[in-house]
């Protein structure tokens, strides 16, 4: 792809493994500068390293996004090296255990990530977004928002409010030519089920057929995203979908 056709300035978070290093090396020919966040330094680092190209510059930041601090250090990149045209806030992890013996502060830190860390950098994109005459989100929640988890209560709850709140913010911004859009993934082969807080989950029983790999995953996602399509909820598979359709029939029959 030749500098005149790199177009996007994209800011992602969790991006040293995962689904969002699998957004940065899928978004690399397609930017002409990307800011990528994450908690791992060496890991940003060999990534920098791999997508090093022509016409690409890359700004890495080592930071805890469940931190005021951590937030206001990727605002203030938003304002140097934007304008950002592509936000995608992927940043999270989950924990495993009940509510009442957990550790208060890594649920209070989990839903810091998850929701108020999404909502500042909305916040701090969509005037530039809006000023250019468009954009794009990306707010990665997760097949689990449509059930009442247990054993992950906060982690099912933070990633339903980043549905609706994403569903609401497309109704707000879509006259400005700013898409939304909230993917929804099942189970995915990534560091994310190997971190310390999901120690003792047990997925041997998850059939295969739900798990993706992250760059299908991503794959799909920036497939809708590109696309006419103006669904905001982005569910991959059949098998996920069908799944978010009978928690939400489930859901509304309790109202009848």
């Amino acid at each position: 792809m030749t500098t005149e056709q790199r177009t996007e300035i994209a800011l992602i978070t969790g991006a040293s493994a995962g689904i969002g290093k699998a957004y940065a090396e899928h978004l690399a020919p397609r930017c002409k500068a990307m800011v990528l966040v994450g908690r791992d330094e060496a890991k940003l680092a060999a990534l920098t390293e791999d997508l090093t190209q022509d016409g690409l510059t890359i700004y890495s930041l080592a930071l805890d996004l469940s931190s005021s601090i951590g937030v206001a250090r990727v605002m203030e990149a938003i304002r140097q090296k934007g304008p950002i045209s592509l936000l995608i806030n992927n940043a999270g992890f989950g924990t495993n255990g009940r509510f009442a013996e957990s550790d208060l502060d890594e649920q209070q830190a989990m839903v810091n990530l998850h929701c108020n860390a999404t909502l500042a950098l909305c916040r701090a994109a969509l005037p530039y977004m809006k000023e250019n005459g468009g954009g794009r989100i990306i707010n990665v929640s997760s097949l689990g928002s449509f059930f009442p988890l247990k054993n992950a209560a906060v982690y099912g709850a933070s990633k339903a409010f980043l549905n609706a709140y994403s569903e609401a913010l497309q109704l707000e911004v879509r006259r400005d030519g700013i898409k939304v859009q909230c993917l929804c993934p099942s189970y995915t082969h990534s560091d994310f089920h190997h971190r310390a807080p999901l120690n003792g989950m047990d997925n041997s029983g998850v059939p295969a057929e739900m798990w993706w790999t992250a760059e299908a995953l991503v794959a799909f996602s920036l497939g809708e995203l590109y696309s006419d399509n103006d669904a905001v909820i982005c569910v991959p598979g059949d098998d996920g979908r069908q799944l978010a359709h009978q928690a939400l029939c489930a859901s509304a029959e309790k109202f009848k």
